[in-house]
């Protein structure tokens, strides 16, 4: 007798298929779900393979652009950054991917969701809490955390002899000496030789960037045009020219690709504690973010600016990380990001060269706040430099009773 249905998350991979097995031969029946979020995958093979193990139906949805759209363009918006380094390629398709496998479970009279993420990781997190905001009455099924699982299963060699059981066709070797998570946005890499944070990542281990002293040695030029914060156009020195939303990231990510822009190699904190060392390939995002910083740089109100930065680019950041996509505060953050977009429309020139990436001009009819005439060092017009007396004199008051209760204390700010 059946103990049920489950929507399984699938990639086609060892883990994922010795899973699918399992649940099967534990009297599940399975639905197996993969969400096209742009990586590199014969998506074809792995229904072929998913349906000859025994899944009752293999669910493979495109959702490239609703991801750009609906999460992407809000990053860039934000200038979405972890830890000062990450651009949260992993974290920015989680969301997406959850939401569309809840939708499937339900569509499929579904009564549990399966995934395949191990018990240290993030993505544990972020798929589970998005499996209770969108339906809280759909149980999970966690393997990697199931004592009954994990005791079969402690190492790569038991599942390989658990497929060689089951007839379920794996290579008896890995890919590479690393694991991989790849999207529209990046590629990651982790685990396995680079669990050695000391250790230099291989050349070949990069795959969504040349190396960039393979790279060509010529800038290579290109403009990317903004609206509301978000980009609606890029032409390149070569005469393209892209509006469509896919289209515009997936060329920014050509570019990147070609000059070797976007890698990082880092160690990061993993919300459940654990420090993590990662490596991350991410060419678009990186072009487009640095464009979008510029472009305010012109048009955005200071203290807009401040209050965005220290606020909402933060709070977005940690909790499209930690999993809280679906929250009342996520939705509460966006409604001052959107606000402080209203202006951020203009052109960014940009350049890049073997693994850099840099502006070379800006300039915007709509929301200009920069005065040429204001700024020069030849013009007093509209500006007194008499005001500025005053102005020093009062910023003065405070530091002056600071100084003064430094020498009473007996330790002047003169003496190092």
């Amino acid at each position: 007798m059946s103990k049920g249905r489950v929507c399984l998350a699938y990639s086609g991979g060892l883990d994922t298929s010795t899973i699918l097995k399992w649940l099967i031969n534990e009297d599940y029946e399975v639905i197996a779900f993969l969400a096209d979020v742009g990586q590199e995958e014969d998506f074809e093979a792995v229904e072929k393979k998913a349906l000859a193990l025994g899944a009752k139906k293999m669910i493979i949805e495109n959702l490239q652009k609703v991801f750009v759209e609906e999460i992407v363009h809000k990053a860039i918006q934000c200038n979405a950054i972890y830890e000062d380094r990450y651009l949260l390629g992993t974290s920015l398709a989680r969301p997406i991917i959850a939401r569309a496998q809840v939708k499937a479970a339900e569509e499929n009279d579904c009564q549990y969701l399966s995934h395949g993420c191990t018990g240290k990781g993030n993505d544990q997190v972020r798929f589970e809490l998005a499996f209770a905001a969108c339906n809280p009455s759909l149980k999970v099924i966690a393997p990697w955390r199931m004592p009954e699982f994990i005791s079969k299963f402690q190492g790569r060699q038991d599942l390989l002899k658990y497929a060689a059981d089951n007839n379920i066709p794996v290579s008896s070797t890995p890919k590479t000496p690393w694991s991989m998570d790849d999207n529209l946005v990046h590629c990651s890499y982790e685990a396995g030789v680079l669990e050695d944070p000391d250790h230099s990542p291989p050349k070949e281990l990069w795959t969504r960037t040349i190396d960039p002293q393979d790279a060509p040695n010529k800038i290579y030029e290109f403009t990317i045009n903004f609206e509301k914060g978000i980009p609606v156009k890029v032409v390149t020195e070569d005469k393209q020219e892209v509006t469509d939303s896919l289209e515009l990231f997936k060329l920014l990510n050509k570019i990147g690709h070609d000059n070797g822009v976007g890698r990082v190699d880092i160690v990061e904190n993993r919300f459940i504690g654990l420090k993590s060392r990662g490596c991350y390939d991410t060419p678009g995002l990186t072009i487009a973010r640095l464009a979008h910083i510029d472009i305010e740089g012109l048009v955005l109100d200071s203290k807009v600016r401040e209050l965005r930065d220290q606020f909402v680019t933060q709070a977005w950041s940690r909790q499209l990380y930690n999993g809280m996509y679906f929250s009342p505060e996520r939705e509460f953050i966006e409604v001052a990001l959107t606000a402080s977009q209203e202006n951020v429309t203009g052109a960014v020139r940009l350049g890049v060269y073997r693994g850099n990436v840099f502006v070379l001009g800006r300039s915007s009819d709509a929301s200009n706040l920069y005065s040429q005439e204001d700024a020069s060092m030849d013009s007093l017009e509209g500006f007194s430099p008499e005001d500025t007396t005053g102005f020093i004199a009062i910023q003065a008051i405070r530091l002056k009773k600071y100084g003064l209760q430094k020498q009473k204390d007996g330790k002047p700010l003169t003496q190092s």
